[in-house]
């Protein structure tokens, strides 16, 4: 009986100590759950910023940034585009949440002619606008006649104009400056034929004619340097700073401010400076 009595006890013993076992390893595991939730619960939720650009150099400035908003919990998705209507188009129907590639005369002049309301949030660098030909190294040689085309959109049509008569090639209007059109032209000794093209595609046509003022952004894009191929240029006092674009129900959101301050950080004018060799110029100290 003892032995029997002993066995039992035993046995009771080791079912007892393998339920309070289990309860600890119960215990433990819920504890660890807790744990995962809780970290999960913590952890920062990435977040996905879409903003549109034109590749150069708008796109490759966004890529430099790339790293430093992934730091702060941001996946910056940069959309390329060879336009410049899309990127506000798409931004104004929420496709994006931001752009990059325009100046305010530009979107101040796109926002009147659509309705829209779109928004500057920050300047960062200027492109100086140049004019370039592989006809002639200068203006004294353009023929009479020759063939001259600029942007066709009212704000960069302007500023090409102006920019002509900055250089004597031609006069304007009093007073009329970058709001100058073609019909404000009241000299043109060398009977300039002037065109009026989309801004894309006016490093395709230069081979077609004699002189074509082109968009910082596309004469990059084609492989021209505006510090060393155009043969005159504005200066570093343009006033059209290339902007960051919101809408005005996102332009004060955390993830556009992160955006907005890693583009105004002392690496990117350093990319800038470096990279551009003075085509681009920051717009921020």
């Amino acid at each position: 009986m003892k032995k029997v009595s002993f066995a039992l006890l035993l046995l009771v013993l080791v079912v007892a100590l393998s339920a309070c076992g289990a309860k600890n390893n119960e215990a433990n595991n819920s504890n660890a759950g807790n744990t995962a939730a809780n970290n999960g619960n913590n952890a920062p939720q990435e977040v996905t910023l879409k903003v549109g650009a034109t590749p150069v150099p708008h796109a490759e400035i966004l890529e430099f940034i790339k790293p430093a908003l992934k730091e702060k919990g941001i996946n910056l998705e940069v959309v390329e585009f060879n336009d410049y209507v899309q990127p506000n188009t798409q931004l104004y129907e929420k496709q994006l949440d931001a752009n990059f590639f325009q100046h305010t005369p530009y979107l101040d002049q796109f926002n009147k002619d659509k309705g829209y309301d779109l928004v500057n949030v920050a300047g960062v660098h200027i492109e100086p606008f140049g004019a370039y030909s592989k006809k002639v190294k200068s203006v004294d040689e353009l023929k009479d006649g020759a063939k001259v085309v600029i942007p066709n959109d009212p704000s960069n049509g302007g500023r090409a104009l102006a920019l002509l008569a900055a250089n004597n090639v031609i006069k304007l209007k009093d007073g009329v400056g970058v709001a100058g059109t073609v019909h404000d032209i009241t000299e043109n000794p060398k009977n300039l034929e002037i065109t009026e093209v989309e801004a894309a595609t006016l490093p395709r046509v230069l081979d077609e004619v004699d002189l074509a003022l082109i968009n910082t952004n596309y004469a990059l894009e084609a492989g021209l340097v505006p510090t060393k191929d155009a043969l005159f240029i504005e200066g570093n006092d343009s006033p059209y700073v290339n902007i960051v674009v919101a809408r005005p129900d996102n332009k004060d959101s955390d993830a556009i401010k992160a955006l907005t301050e890693a583009l105004h950080s002392a690496d990117v004018k350093k990319f800038i400076e470096d990279k551009y060799e003075g085509a681009i110029i920051p717009a921020f100290e």
